[in-house]
């Protein structure tokens, strides 16, 4: 079947191709009745507008793309939240990429956002090397890292402390009796995997207790279960009597693990999370966690990269949210 074309609107409407345009681009010039008359075209017909040709005259796609590392985890769904609902208020659409902790998941992304010409992206990168937005910068496409610093400080950046939030981890841990502490996270490449397993190992190491660290390619309730069977079926002796996971995913899943062979949360371990999701206080132990501003992170990210569009925008700026830790049953609160 042929594509509808804004020829044929005109030809049913019986009304010129320039007045077909400003009905839809300019209604404010067409009468009522020929307006009306297009409308009943475009109904008729099933015409859709070509919305590409219309960015490029406007010089504007009124949308943004965002890349986050995994939407199953709720930081990430409430950081696009945020975004998007600040987005909306200026009137921009966004689009939200899973990169579910691939490095090729993202760059497929990216390449769609280039395609399409959006205003600006957000993304919350998978890999250390910012080598995929360059491309961005050299369009003078405005880019903004979610949850990640730039080292180079070419690019600005809404991010949360996490070497604090892994140093407030283990120190709640320690403070409460914990003389060997297990830190359950991953993959490193993640920078913030790194920054909360620097906080933590250093301020334990300081403290003279052990440490033990589980590394992991990804964070889930059921990598948390796995490394929760591992953690019960060590001898009492050698068991982690605090355990900082990476993520609540992972913490939820310990617990649950824990439990069901028998060891007591928080009489024989005490265990903290990140991000305190909302499932965190609910749990059968409500979980104590390192809570991130997600919403607030996502809206800030928003509002900085519609400020790069402006001509006389915000020059480069890195914004850094401090942690706050919440204390619940799971470390006998």
């Amino acid at each position: 079947m042929p594509e509808i074309g804004i020829r044929d609107v005109a030809a049913r409407a019986g009304v010129s191709v320039s007045t077909v345009s400003n009905a839809l681009n300019r209604p404010e010039l067409v009468s009522k009745r020929a307006a009306a008359r297009v409308a009943e075209a475009i109904d008729l017909l099933g015409y859709v507008p070509n919305i590409a040709a219309r960015q490029l005259r406007a010089g504007r796609s009124e949308a943004i793309g965002m890349a986050v590392i995994n939407i199953t985890n709720p930081f990430f769904s409430d950081l696009a939240l945020g975004a998007e609902d600040a987005a909306e208020q200026a009137g921009y659409s966004v689009i939200v990429g899973n990169s579910y902790d691939h490095v090729d998941r993202e760059r497929r992304y990216l390449d769609l956002f280039e395609r399409q010409r959006l205003d600006g992206v957000l993304i919350a990168p998978v890999s250390e090397s910012l080598e995929l937005l360059e491309r961005f910068r050299q369009r003078d496409v405005p880019v903004v890292l979610v949850d990640r610093v730039d080292p180079a400080g070419v690019y600005p950046s809404i991010s949360l402390d996490d070497v604090l939030g892994g140093t407030m981890a283990a120190t709640h841990l320690l403070e409460n009796g914990c003389r060997h502490i297990a830190f359950i996270g991953g993959p490193l490449r993640v920078a913030q995997m790194r920054e909360r397993l620097e906080g933590a190992r250093a301020t334990v190491e300081a403290s003279g207790a052990r440490f033990t660290f589980f590394g992991t390619e990804t964070l889930n309730p059921q990598l948390g279960r796995e490394i929760g069977d591992r953690i019960s079926a060590m001898p009492p002796d050698d068991r982690p009597d605090g355990i900082f996971a990476g993520n609540d995913h992972v913490a939820l899943g310990v617990l649950q693990s824990l439990i069901s062979h028998g060891i007591s949360i928080p009489g024989d371990v005490l265990i903290v999370g990140y991000d305190d999701i909302d499932y965190a206080s609910t749990a059968v132990v409500p979980l104590t966690s390192v809570r991130q501003p997600s919403y607030e992170m996502g809206a800030n990210a928003a509002k900085l990269l519609l400020e790069q569009l402006n001509p006389a925008g915000a020059s480069t700026l890195q914004t850094r949210f401090v942690p706050e830790l919440v204390p619940r049953q799971s470390t006998g609160h």
